[in-house]
């Protein structure tokens, strides 16, 4: 009997002595792979010396630490899911975000928040699991002007239930009518081409991964949606306990992990408790919602740069706008914020380039300090550009590692 074509290469490679690769092995490229967008975002960019050393530069490219993989490779992957990880990886991020959260059975799941469920994977097409949201789906009412809603949480399962979940690009329609219509939310300048089947991810699933990909972990420890203690007696300690733990269970050195809170309290307790993993633990800028921080108005952000030094705090993470400022020339500059921080001794970490979406009319929320420098995708470079060599930031979250890498391997950044 003739052997089919699969039984007969499999044949091959048993004679030959190899061993076939299994569904679950990964390999990645020697290379990391940027693909085209770098290459148009040149494009885009204004005449000038950084366009032309930048349209210079094509390749090899390699993996660098300054290119952070923001919830994986959300431009265009389900965020914190399997495929986004990969993604991140194969385009050269040499470090990778997990966004921690709990369960109701307190174990820890990677999502971006711990009541996104709705907006972020297919929980509303789970009948029996969308009846245990924190709030069912609501549709809208055009009469009355209300638009549709839901909130449904990790906090509401089961770890088991979670794994039952399917990962989709974050977005939801506020206009729907039915749940299906609500999770049909995608932004326009995303795209669903790689969303029918995300994966989603625990923490130690995360940890696995990652550490398989040869890439360093960024694991944000994510404010609590419910009231903490939660269930009693889980503690916002205990909480960011067992996030630390699950690294030194799993043998990861503390110097391959950047652990993240908005919260400063947090990063004072891992001060105290877990000291190696706190040198380079990252305080994320909250001011920004509290204090409607202003980059040039050193009231707007306190703590001062030397209290939050004196604190324990060793890496700084604002978002783009608060480290840039436009001069009177009307160009982008590193702010009164920036210089502050760097004076102060504290390093900084930037979130999150790509997230705007098209540029070509200033940009949204990342780039509103500049925003009357901005109007085109190739300013996504031109921002780059200032926040590496003029404000210096160790590295830069991005929706789309592909672009951090480009940068830093064109300009010999490790």
């Amino acid at each position: 009997m003739l052997l089919s074509r699969r039984a007969a290469l499999l044949a091959i490679v048993l004679m030959l002595g190899a061993v076939p690769a299994t569904a679950d092995d990964i390999v990645l490229p020697r290379e990391a792979q940027i693909g085209p967008r770098p290459f148009y975002l040149v494009d885009k960019m204004k005449d000038g010396p950084l366009k032309r050393t930048l349209s210079q530069c094509t390749g090899p490219f390699h993996k660098t630490d300054f290119s952070i993989g923001h919830r994986g490779a959300a431009l265009q992957f389900p965020e914190h899911s399997r495929e986004a990880y990969l993604a991140a990886a194969r385009m050269g991020a040499g470090v990778i975000e997990c966004d921690v959260t709990f369960t109701k059975d307190r174990q820890l799941v990677c999502r971006h928040s711990q009541c996104d469920l709705h907006a972020t994977t297919n929980i509303l097409a789970v009948p029996e699991l969308a009846a245990k949201c924190t709030q069912p789906f609501s549709p809208a009412d055009p009469a009355s002007g209300r638009k549709a809603s839901a909130k449904c949480c990790t906090s509401d399962i089961t770890l088991a239930e979670f794994k039952r979940l399917t990962a989709k690009m974050d977005g939801f329609n506020p206009d729907a009518k039915t749940p299906e219509e609500f999770q049909n939310g995608t932004p326009r300048w995303r795209t669903d081409l790689y969303a029918n089947s995300g994966t989603v991810m625990t923490h130690d699933e995360s940890i696995a991964l990652i550490k398989s990909l040869g890439a360093k972990f960024t694991p944000e420890l994510k404010a609590p949606e419910v009231p903490m203690p939660f269930d009693g007696d889980y503690t916002q300690e205990r909480y960011a306990t067992q996030m630390i733990a699950a690294y030194k269970a799993a043998g990861i050195p503390p110097a391959d992990v950047f652990a993240q809170s908005f919260n400063l309290a947090d990063i004072i307790y891992w001060a105290k408790t877990e000291p190696e993993f706190a040198k380079q633990a990252v305080y994320l800028e909250e001011r920004y919602e509290k204090q409607g921080l202003d980059p040039n108005k050193p009231e707007t952000w306190k703590p001062s740069m030397e209290e939050l030094k004196a604190a324990g705090v060793a890496i700084l993470g604002p978002p783009i706008y608060a480290m840039l400022a436009l001069n009177d020339k009307g160009e982008i500059v590193p702010s009164a914020y920036a210089k502050a921080a760097k004076a102060a001794g504290l390093d900084l970490i930037g979130w999150s380039l790509e997230r705007d979406g098209p540029l070509n009319k200033g940009g949204g929320f990342y780039h509103k300090s500049v925003k009357a420098a901005i109007d085109r995708d190739g300013d996504t470079l031109t921002v780059l550009d200032v926040l590496a060599k003029q404000v210096g930031v160790r590295g830069m979250f991005s929706d789309w590692p592909a672009t951090t890498t480009f940068y830093a391997n064109c300009v010999g950044m490790k």
